[in-house]
């Protein structure tokens, strides 16, 4: 069984199918799977579906297009809804994105710092997108040592990932390692611990080969894992079974 750590099942692309895609799931060899939210909208509905599945499990958060909802308001809405909600498991999705920039820097630098002193103030972990914005993110994640998660979609170099490993952070990959010309990603899949990885779909975002250009689903993970496996010359089983582990133990679930 495969753990997809990052999958956005409460997207709207989902709408037409969304239940009986989530009914069909453990049968396709997904044992668990996390919904993060991109927004206090995504994350109620995030938390909402975490209660309604056994394998689903939610975090809350607001992702840097989302930068300028957060406020006071929404982080005591965070703070509900971890406290009611035993199964949300972490901050996020949050973090910077500078490639379009829509929203300003400094709003999502606020944003991003919040958020981490939240999970800080909830002992929870948090769900890094981080495009673009290697300097800025490892200076916001320097400036909270006792936060550690994950980078998600991660799109740094082997060398950011050793010092986010070394750290206590883990890595995640998603549709992009199957790519042919993912030459970073595969350099870091090659180069950290194992026990770091996690495995996402990303969905509906980032459709693994020979899906590219379809909606993505966490049924597609197992191409993630075979390239894995690929990659670090290891056969399937073990692949399925220590990035298991590795998102229960990242998640504390």
């Amino acid at each position: 069984m495969l753990f997809d750590t990052h999958a956005h099942m409460d997207d709207r692309a989902f709408d037409p199918d969304r239940e009986e895609l989530l009914s069909s799931l453990p049968e396709k060899g997904i044992g668990l799977l996390m919904n993060p939210g991109c927004s206090l909208a995504s994350s109620r509905a995030a938390s909402g579906l975490s209660q309604r599945y056994d394998y689903i499990y939610a975090a809350v958060g607001s992702h840097p297009d989302a930068a300028d909802e957060v406020n006071g308001d929404v982080l005591e809405e965070y703070r509900k809804l971890c406290k009611l909600n035993k199964k949300i498991k972490a901050i996020g999705e949050i973090g910077l994105d500078y490639h379009y920039e829509d929203i300003p820097r400094e709003i999502q630098l606020n944003a991003f710092r919040t958020q981490m002193a939240l999970a800080r103030e909830l002992d929870l972990p948090v769900i890094v997108h981080e495009r673009e914005a290697h300097e800025d993110g490892l200076k916001v994640v320097g400036e909270f040592p006792e936060v550690t998660g994950v980078f998600h979609c991660y799109s740094g170099s082997a060398e950011m990932a050793k010092w986010l490993v070394k750290r206590g952070w883990y890595i995640g990959f998603t549709g992009v390692l199957t790519f042919k010309n993912a030459r970073k990603a595969v350099e870091v899949a090659q180069t950290i611990p194992l026990e770091r990885i996690v495995l996402e779909t990303d969905c509906p975002y980032m459709s693994p080969e020979p899906f590219r250009g379809r909606r993505n689903d966490p049924g597609r993970l197992f191409r993630m894992a075979e390239r894995l496996a690929e990659i670090r010359g290891l056969n399937l089983e073990e692949i399925h079974t220590a990035t298991m582990e590795n998102g229960k133990r990242l998640y504390r679930i």
